[in-house]
């Protein structure tokens, strides 16, 4: 993984994080963040509206479905920006 990768990894993780109000260690790249970490449909809302305005992107909300954990996020927003 090269390090621009694993720096937008981090700027992600961080959003989610400050998002949900959670600890990084907390989180993982699997943990669903509404089971797990009780996060609502505002909460997710706030994180697709962060992720864009980070990444400079547009993210449309049916996307939410997948934006489940970590990974999930990262597949959407990595998708979004052409990475």
């Amino acid at each position: 993984m090269t390090a621009i990768v694993e720096e937008r990894q981090e700027i992600i993780r961080e959003i989610v994080i400050d998002i949900l109000e959670i600890e990084a260690d907390e989180v993982t790249d699997t943990s669903l963040f509404k089971e797990e970490h009780d996060a609502d449909s505002l909460r997710a809302i706030e994180i697709l509206a962060a992720l864009e305005k980070e990444f400079n992107v547009v993210i449309n909300q049916s996307e939410l479905g997948r934006m489940v954990n970590l990974r999930g996020v990262y597949e959407v927003v990595a998708e979004a920006a052409g990475w």
